[in-house]
């Protein structure tokens, strides 16, 4: 089933919003008590971790946004076999866009392109937000994606990806949002 225009648009940001909440829970209910340690006549109660401090969800929203434009762009880029597409996505230097980089260009020697390229994120929690700078910590894994041989359209089944965590840093450069480093963690 494929959903377009204003739907499109409203499940987008429902989901976007839906992650975001999940993600302020998660921060807010890291810090609670274990099951064990609560009195059953206390009832529930939470307890803000102390290194999540205030969360705002505008903030927490966008940076979400930032990295889902990103992965989109990527996608795009693989797809189309554009490398110098792919490069302009990241900070000039990166280690993380010159690894890219030489993955699309193994690809591309060996006649396919991957199509279909969706980042599956599974867990993102926002470490720091300045006007310049995002360092998000993601838990993510490729889903979907699919080699095709452009000549013949031939689709190749790819590597099934597991999930992998990484921090990563976001540099806001000319006006656009640049991946600077991809480290595992």
């Amino acid at each position: 089933m494929r959903i377009s225009g204003p739907r499109a648009v409203l499940l987008g940001t429902a989901a976007v919003v839906l992650t975001v909440v999940a993600v302020v829970l998660g921060l807010v209910l890291r810090g609670a008590s274990p099951p064990s340690t609560r009195t059953p006549a206390a009832g529930p109660h939470v307890v803000v971790a102390p290194s999540a401090g205030r969360v705002d969800v505008a903030r927490a929203v966008g940076s979400l946004a930032v990295l889902r434009d990103w992965d989109r762009s990527r996608a795009r880029a693989w797809a189309d076999g554009d490398v110098p597409g792919l490069r302009a996505l990241y900070l000039p230097g990166s280690a993380a866009g010159e690894q890219d980089v030489r993955m699309l260009r193994a690809w591309l020697r060996r006649g396919l392109r991957v199509e279909g390229m969706a980042m599956q994120v599974l867990g993102v929690e926002l470490r720091r937000r300045t006007e310049r700078r995002i360092v998000l910590v993601v838990t993510d894994r490729l889903a979907g994606a699919v080699g095709v041989r452009p000549r013949s359209g031939e689709r190749v089944a790819l590597p099934r990806d597991g999930p992998s965590t990484r921090r990563l840093v976001f540099t806001r450069s000319g006006g656009r949002w640049l991946l600077a480093s991809a480290t595992a963690r």
